[in-house]
């Protein structure tokens, strides 16, 4: 969705110029755009750049309800760890439950961190104790974890993946836990991935 901001504030627009505002390179955005215009959200013209498309004309139907759909409206359950959990528990999970990150959390459920399939494998390799090891040892941790609350937008979820470069978000509500340092403790109810914004796009553009 900022991808769509840019071109509609910015069209005609180039490729090279929207990766540049993003600061990525162009062929990190190669499958984005493509998906945007075959879904109708993006106009391409050779030699012009791109520009809106039909489905985000302002006032349309499908606009109107990308903007007011809500994280709780579409989040999923939260495939979970706790941080005392081994690596090879983890490596597990991931493959048990087919996807790209896991979240850890306390022995209180609050927030620990996230561990991502690249965190393990940078980790395991030409490790041999990595199997033993626990995953707080691997994982990003809270407060460095980017997540969403349920009554967040869609469009401000999908931005934040976008601008940090992540696959996916914890979704969290504040817990009565005790603070820690003056920071606020998170409990996980959900999650949102790349595959449920692309759901997303793809049920608003097919929508009769």
């Amino acid at each position: 969705m900022q991808i769509v901001e840019i071109i509609k504030q910015h069209s005609p627009i180039t490729g090279e110029q929207i990766a540049e505002m993003l600061g990525l390179s162009r062929p990190t955005l190669r499958s984005d755009l493509a998906l945007l215009v075959m879904l109708g959200y993006v106009d391409a013209k050779p030699k012009v750049g791109y520009s809106p498309g039909s489905a985000m004309s302002t006032g349309s139907q499908a606009s109107r309800k990308l903007q007011t759909m809500k994280v709780k409206d579409v989040q999923s359950m939260p495939v979970i760890v706790r941080e005392n959990a081994s690596v090879h528990d983890a490596v597990v999970s991931l493959f048990m439950e087919n996807v790209g990150s896991l979240i850890v959390v306390d022995e209180e459920n609050c927030l620990s961190g996230v561990i991502s399939r690249k965190d393990l494998l940078k980790f395991t390799l030409g490790n041999t104790a990595a199997a033993s090891m626990p995953v707080s040892m691997v994982m990003t941790r809270e407060p460095n974890v980017i997540h969403a609350e349920p009554d967040e937008t869609v469009i401000d979820a999908a931005r934040k993946m976008i601008h940090h470069q992540v696959d996916s978000l914890p979704v969290v509500v504040r817990s009565k836990q005790e603070s820690v340092q003056g920071r606020n403790r998170w409990e996980v109810v959900g999650r949102v991935t790349k595959t449920i914004m692309t759901q997303i796009l793809l049920e608003l553009a097919t929508e009769p």
